[in-house]
This record gives C-alpha cells, sequence and structure tokens, in this order.
C-alpha cells in the first residue's frame, strides 16, 4: 500500500479531545451497521473538514481500523491543510478510471487510519460521483474497514453530497453555531431527506463559550462540552 506522512495533525486541547470522544461515542451508538459515514454542512468554512478528519482519527486511536476519503471533489483542502507530502493519486482518478483503487489508497502515519484524497478537480463531479465505480467500491470497503467517513461538500451549494449519502449507511451535518439559520438548516435537511439515507445528527461546531446570556448558557451546557468552542478553545476548523 502507498504510506503518506501527515505533517501537520491538530493540536486539540482538553476540551475539543473530550468533544471528539464523545463524537466518536455517539457514532458508535448508531450501531453497529452504520460504518459508511458521510459527513456535510450547510456551507463552506463551518468547520466541516476538521470535523470530519478528527472524527475519523478519534475512532483510530480507539483501535478502529478507519478510511477517511476526502470527496469534496470540488474545492478539497485536506492535502494543503494537514501539509500531506508527496506526489498524491486521488479519487477522482479512480472514478475516471485512471487508477484502481489500491492505487490511490494511502496507509498514513497514524495509526489505522488510511485515506483516499480527493485529487484533481474534475469538470464533471456530480457525474463522477453518481458513476459505478464509487459505488461498487463501497461494499468492500465496509467489509475491509471498521469505519469509513466521508468528507463531502457543503451541500447548501452543490448537490455532491446528497449522491454521496445516498450509497452511505448515515449522513451528519456540520452546522457552525450563530451563522446557520434554521430555515436555511431545514432547507438543507430536505435534500438529505430525499436521498433516503439515515441522518445521523447534527454536529454543532465554534460555540461561543464567552459571550454572556441565554443562548451561551444553555449551548455552554448541552452542546459547548461535547463540540468545541470558539476563540482560543475552539475547534481549529476551517473548510
Amino acid at each position: 500500500m502507498n504510506r503518506v506522512k501527515i505533517n501537520k495533525l491538530d493540536n486539540l486541547d482538553f476540551r475539543s479531545n473530550e468533544a471528539y470522544k464523545t463524537l466518536r461515542t455517539n457514532i458508535q451508538f448508531c450501531g453497529k451497521d452504520v460504518k459508511i459515514i458521510a459527513v456535510t454542512s450547510c456551507t463552506p468554512n463551518e468547520g466541516k473538514t476538521s470535523v470530519t478528519f478528527n472524527l475519523a482519527r478519534s475512532l483510530a486511536e480507539l483501535g478502529k481500523k478507519v478510511l477517511f476519503i476526502d470527496a469534496d471533489l470540488r474545492k478539497s483542502v485536506v492535502v494543503g491543510r494537514y501539509k500531506v507530502g508527496g506526489e498524491i493519486r486521488g479519487l477522482t482518478h479512480f472514478l475516471a478510471g485512471q487508477e484502481p483503487f489500491q492505487n490511490v489508497l494511502y496507509e498514513t502515519n497514524v495509526n489505522r487510519l488510511h485515506m483516499v484524497f480527493a485529487g484533481p478537480v474534475p469538470p464533471n463531479p456530480a457525474e463522477l460521483l453518481s458513476n459505478r465505480y464509487f459505488r461498487k467500491i463501497l461494499p468492500s470497503l465496509k467489509e475491509a474497514y471498521d469505519y469509513v467517513i466521508i468528507d463531502t461538500p457543503p451541500l447548501g451549494s452543490v448537490i455532491d453530497s446528497a449522491i454521496i449519502a445516498k450509497e452511505c449507511d448515515g449522513v451528519a451535518m456540520v452546522i457552525e453555531s450563530d451563522r446557520i439559520s434554521y430555515k436555511f438548516a431545514q432547507k438543507v435537511l430536505e435534500q438529505l431527506y430525499k436521498s433516503n439515507c439515515r441522518i445521523l445528527g447534527v454536529i454543532l461546531n465554534k460555540v461561543n463559550m464567552h459571550d454572556k446570556g441565554y443562548y451561551s448558557k444553555y449551548y455552554g451546557k448541552y452542546y459547548g462540552k461535547y463540540y468545541g468552542t470558539y476563540g482560543e478553545d475552539r475547534l481549529e476548523d476551517e473548510e
């Protein structure tokens, strides 16, 4: 298997680390049949990619064999953000029939964590994700790994996530606190419902623990301790 080194791993503070432990526990309680999980968001810059990667990393640290797939074929940030070195062949190459899957599968320096990177931006990402290559590889991956965590584009921008979710066991949505309106979130969720994929829940991200008042008190108690905080203690999430 190909091997790459992830040169920049997030240094999570205690609160953030505990948040991901809680998140992975919640994922496990979804059932043993939920193994292929897509993660999306409403808009860019809500922290989806960091949440998705750190969830995969946390599951691997628990002893699970995990595959992280970067399926954001339009605007991937994984290689640049985590300073992945070396020449990368990605998901685009596989979906276009240019490479067998084993050539785009990479072992990393995080124990039990394997990765498939997005590859070059194609002219037809939705069509590639809809083709038979993606659909047919997932059952074998489900047999080979304890969890397959798929980072997908924001569903409020493009339809790719719904296409991917249709082939998954479940989907979770990252929402940035105090940024996304209830109506917009509901509209995005409607797109997920149409995919007939099980919606596992919402991950509220970037909760400001320093604001005063009822909103801060409520979310600080019920969400902040699970999903991180804003400012110095926030999950370092940029799309």
